[in-house]
């Protein structure tokens, strides 16, 4: 049975998200089902350096506490290569001259309408750009080799819902899952 939307109304919205309540019917009868929609997809990206070491950041986030997390960010409405590039660059100070899209995801896809979009970057370059770090709450910038990012997944250090389906898009995409 398909999902029936009887009425619909917003119960917050600002610049990032819009959050409503929907009363719906669906495969169980009745009932009110809250959706948070993102104002604008996110963009994901996996930056592998020569030595085949993943870029991470290091924040504090309001909701979760400490994580350990590939560069991302609000696309703001612009095209999500560009907006992959900005954020790279913001976070971390780095370039890339090779970028290749690994695919689109969605986040929490059971309450929200998240678009998002990974993409891996090579060739990379430092500069000493990275200008909102500290804007964003970022304590330090990380290289770790990617079978070891893969052990800090296993592990739950690295528990980033989105760094890990990047991470997995990365490892389909070079072959590291056979």
């Amino acid at each position: 049975m398909a999902w029936t939307t009887r009425s619909t109304r917003t119960v917050y919205e600002n610049r990032w998200i819009h959050v409503r309540e929907d009363e719906v019917t669906g495969p169980h009868g009745d009932g009110i089902y809250g959706v948070v929609r993102m104002q604008h997809p996110a963009v994901f990206v996996v930056a592998l350096d020569e030595r085949e070491r993943v870029c991470f950041v290091e924040l504090e986030r309001y909701t979760t506490g400490r994580s350990l997390e590939v560069p991302a960010g609000g696309s703001d409405g612009e095209d999500p290569l560009h907006a992959a590039k900005r954020e790279l660059l913001e976070e971390t100070g780095v370039t890339a001259s090779d970028w290749s899209s690994l695919g689109r995801m969605n986040a929490l896809n059971g309450i929200a309408d998240a678009p998002e979009y990974v993409f891996l970057a090579r060739g990379l370059t430092m500069t000493d750009a990275a200008v909102s770090q500290r804007e964003e709450g970022i304590d330090a910038v990380r290289w770790i080799p990617f079978a070891e990012a893969l052990e800090l997944v296993a592990s739950g250090e690295v528990s980033d819902g989105e760094t890990i389906g990047a991470l997995a898009l990365a490892g389909i995409r070079l072959g590291r899952f056979r």
